[in-house]
């Protein structure tokens, strides 16, 4: 029975995915992307949250039977209510023999995975037969940039991208607004002609930068170095989506 880290398991929420759902956040990210809302979710190992409220240990490890138990508490009022399980992150890839074992597990429900796209190649493919759907976040495509303000290349991701085109799944791409980074005209265009014609393309969603994200960087003992102007108007440009007959939505 393999083990995994989960930072966090949220109940009850309606923006991961269709219906009410449970969100897993597994612990650990490949990515250290600039704007990340979630720094207590970067590092694979356990880690103490000092806020107004107290200290808080983000990071639990559960085996993969513990997980699935407490899980399936939920399963029936999930699908009752057109909901599922949402496994997210950090980067579920990180730990996908354990995500896998987990959804094995489970009794029947809709499975959610939401990625970056950054991991091996079977370890998409691992978590990408077991889910109903997927949401896959593009943030740049010229490979410089992705480097510059995600620590990594892109390469992973654009291959995992064409697998999840080349398997029928359906999947929704969303993209973090970074203001002067992310909602470049340039950049916009081109997220619309690489994802333009894929099999299974929902919508594109694009998500407006949120500034409190910042402040959860202290708490977690981590500094916040955006490296862009937080205080830029934001670009919210449908046309090149538009243009290109994909869908898109500002969520």
């Amino acid at each position: 029975m393999t083990t995994g880290i989960v930072f966090d398991i949220k109940e009850f929420t309606v923006h991961d995915g269709p219906g009410i759902r449970t969100t897993v956040f597994m612990k650990g990210c490949p990515l250290a992307c600039s704007w990340c809302h979630n720094p207590e979710g970067q590092s694979a190992r356990p880690q103490v949250i000092r806020g107004l409220a107290g200290e808080r240990l983000a990071g639990q490890e559960y085996t993969a039977e513990q997980l699935a138990a407490l899980l399936n508490q939920q399963v029936s009022i999930l699908s009752d209510n057109e909901g599922g399980i949402t496994f997210s992150g950090g980067e579920p890839l990180l730990q996908a023999e354990f995500v896998a074992e987990v959804i094995d597990l489970l009794d029947e429900v809709h499975i959610l995975l939401d990625t970056s796209g950054y991991g091996s190649k079977r370890s998409f493919q691992k978590l990408l037969e077991r889910s109903d759907l997927v949401f896959f976040d593009l943030k740049l495509i010229d490979p410089a940039l992705h480097q510059q303000y995600t620590g990594c290349s892109n390469d992973l991701i654009l291959d995992n991208l064409k697998t999840l085109g080349a398997s029928g799944m359906p999947f929704v791409i969303r993209v973090p607004l970074v203001p002067g980074v992310t909602d470049t005209d340039e950049n916009l265009a081109a997220i619309a002609r690489t994802v333009n014609g894929l099999p299974g393309l929902i919508r594109v969603d694009l998500l407006p930068y949120n500034q409190a994200a910042g402040s959860k960087y202290q708490y977690a003992g981590m500094e916040f170095k955006p490296g862009y102007d937080e205080t830029r108007s934001l670009n919210i440009n449908l046309m090149p989506f538009e243009r290109s007959g994909v869908k898109v939505c500002v969520a």
